[in-house]
């Protein structure tokens, strides 16, 4: 299986990962040949990146680290909860726990957790699958730091629920991917607010998770918002949902902005230690992110293409590259893998897409 964008995909091409719609039904199932209809109706769908398999990368298994059912159950809660709320109804708190509850216990499972997985994201799910993931980078987050089961649970939820006051925004804003007007930016940070007044009334959450509504776009320099809070004076669980909320927001479209490549999201990152976030909480959470992507494409210093097969969780910019296309010297293997952690004078280059 290989990661490619949907303007290099070709028709005919098997579809690697099932894709589903933002209330958890099948779009488009895995192993369905794209035809160029099936194809141009992704690109209206907004999806950019595709999963396909194919004879030279079929060996290539790129795993979620929680199951496809627990993701969709997430998402389709979402969607009740959020429906709720935007015609004035309660919304099941119990759905949601359950929800997270799966989630938690897929990632505590694991012993060793290495984020290798680019979401293909409709303008459909987009919010309510940046919200799954989030929920599940906070929740690995929340395992390397040992939180209890109470404040494990608390952050996952608030992690899942952390946008959940952008119901109450214009549809036609959050889909917008050109940069904001002033006026469209002071209307979406309004969301914050309405998220803590969304989940502080609901007695079967924890006050915590509506706090981490309120507070994940508070930055330690005092440049966030909505109170410019700044060091220890943001909640703990929020600074983790924030960090989470900041890289999946970076490597992925979104309101208001594109996506980054995943190793200049985590260059970026790195770049906020002790800026915007702790870097404690930085390192912590780039021992966990995969810089180049099991699947995706790159163009090594060597001048060949090759594609990302394993990760040296040691050290996740110094992945495993099987070769798929030789370089300038007719006598180069293309069959030759390299893992870059042992080969120290090779480096990737770029990804391409």
């Amino acid at each position: 299986m290989r990661q490619l964008s949907i303007n290099r995909i070709q028709e005919g091409d098997l579809l690697g990962k099932t894709i589903y719609a933002h209330d958890g039904r099948v779009l488009l199932g895995r192993g369905i040949p794209l035809s160029s209809a099936y194809i141009e109706r992704l690109k209206k769908l907004g999806i950019s990146i595709i999963y396909i398999d194919d004879e030279e990368t079929k060996d290539i298994n790129i795993e979620d680290v929680v199951s496809e059912e627990n993701r969709r159950e997430a998402m389709i809660s979402l969607q009740h909860s959020g429906e709720a709320v935007r015609i004035g109804k309660d919304f099941d708190g119990f759905q949601v726990k359950k929800a997270v509850d799966n989630i938690i216990e897929d990632i505590l499972f694991q012993k060793e957790i290495f984020v290798s997985l680019t979401d293909m994201r409709s303008y459909d799910n987009q919010v309510f699958a940046h919200s799954v993931s989030v929920c599940v980078l906070a929740t690995i987050i929340g395992k390397a730091l040992e939180l209890d089961k109470s404040n494990l649970e608390a952050l996952a939820v608030g992690a899942l629920l952390h946008d959940i006051g952008t119901v109450k925004l214009p549809k036609e804003l959050l889909a917008k991917r050109e940069g904001f007007t002033t006026k469209e930016i002071e209307l979406y940070k309004s969301h914050t607010a309405h998220g803590f007044e969304i989940l502080r009334v609901k007695r079967d959450i924890n006050l915590l998770s509506a706090h981490i509504a309120f507070q994940h776009h508070e930055w330690m320099n005092g440049s966030g918002y909505p109170r410019n809070l700044s060091g220890n004076k943001i909640n703990s669980l929020a600074q983790i949902v924030g960090l989470a909320d900041f890289y999946d927001n970076l490597v992925n479209d979104g309101p208001g902005h594109k996506r980054t490549l995943p190793h200049e999201a985590c260059e970026i990152v790195m770049g906020c230690a002790d800026k915007l976030f702790p870097l404690n909480l930085v390192v912590l959470f780039l021992k966990h992110i995969a810089a180049y992507p099991t699947g995706c494409t790159v163009k090594l210093s060597t001048g060949e293409v090759g594609i990302v097969v394993d990760q040296n969780k040691s050290l996740p910019m110094r992945p495993v590259v099987r070769v798929l296309m030789a370089g300038d010297d007719p006598n180069q293997d293309k069959a030759k893998e390299y893992n870059l952690v042992e080969d120290r004078t090779t480096f990737i280059e770029s990804i391409l897409e």
